[in-house]
């Protein structure tokens, strides 16, 4: 297994000397954001976890090693580069295998941090059941990895473009408790609220640490769901949000758009349609999950 991890001169001086890491995932520099967002965004999102005590490790397939840390110049090839694959967990053996270029989701982020002895995972949002899954059997694999992979997983709830409803019934059958900070709502991604409730409200770092580490102790195996909601000055309205993103599933069925390209798609029309206010959205919620995490992070080490 180690023979594919290759660790950035940043992220192997942390392991060494037993400091808080954050894990970050890379298709939100590939599939997520426009250049030169994207790659600014990364920046940005990395500087913010070492500023609260942690080290960012960006995790993505290159060249045959999965990379945990990424250099300036690994950014830019993954935000430029067209040909950058979404993997999740399906696919990591094939890409490395292959040798080609691959953008992590969470799954596959969760998995590559397990093996990397990383806790702790800050992404946008989480993948989920997606609308008229009970005939497509359309389910993100990030909830089987949330069931099955140690890591704590930091994000803003999931996007409205998913049924939220049965996203919270699958984790609840897997067993993954769904965590929600400074609320009891389990926020919505672009807005604070879902009109659903997470499992347990905890606040503090101190206290998801606990928490987490209990779990993982009695032996209970499978991620955690920790969601913060987007700040309220960078939130969009409900509403608004909710009446776009019909109009964008709707434009995604009639184009016959399905599977991996659902969510590039659906995120790419919703900034469209709000004109640029989304992509602001996302970029706030991202540094505001960094800032979670990175506190996590720290306290778990403690």
């Amino acid at each position: 297994m180690h023979a594919f991890l290759q660790f950035s001169p940043e992220v192997a001086a942390a392991r060494a000397a037993g400091k808080a890491i954050v894990a970050l995932e890379s298709t939100i520099i590939s599939h997520g954001m426009p250049y030169p967002q994207n790659v600014q965004t990364a920046r940005e999102v990395e500087q913010i976890v070492r500023d609260g005590g942690a080290v960012p490790a960006t995790i993505a397939l290159i060249d045959g090693k999965i990379c945990v840390g990424l250099s300036d110049e690994q950014l830019e090839r993954l935000g430029n580069s067209p040909d950058a694959i979404k993997v999740s967990r399906r696919d990591l053996a094939y890409v490395l295998a292959q040798k080609r270029l691959g953008a992590t989701t969470v799954a596959a982020t969760m998995i590559c941090a397990q093996m990397a002895g990383i806790e702790v995972f800050v992404t946008g949002g989480i993948g989920g059941v997606h609308r008229g899954a009970e005939t497509s059997f359309d389910i993100s694999a990030d909830l089987q990895e949330l069931a099955r992979t140690s890591v704590a997983v930091v994000c803003a709830g999931v996007k409205s473009i998913l049924d939220i409803g049965l996203t919270l019934e699958y984790l609840e059958t897997h067993g993954v408790p769904v965590v929600s900070v400074g609320q009891r709502g389990f926020p919505a991604f672009f807005t604070r609220e879902s009109g659903f409730q997470a499992d347990f409200q905890l606040d503090s770092a101190a206290e998801q640490a606990a928490f987490i580490r209990t779990k993982w102790t009695l032996g209970l195996a499978g991620g955690v769901v920790v969601s913060t909601p987007v700040p309220e000055a960078d939130a969009m309205p409900r509403a608004e949000i909710d009446r776009i993103t019909a109009q964008a599933l709707a434009e995604a069925g009639q184009r016959g758009i399905s599977g991996k390209a659902v969510t590039p798609f659906l995120l790419a029309r919703i900034k469209e349609l709000t004109e640029g206010r989304s992509l602001a959205t996302n970029i706030a919620l991202v540094k505001n999950n960094a800032r979670t995490g990175a506190a996590l992070a720290v306290a778990l080490r403690g």
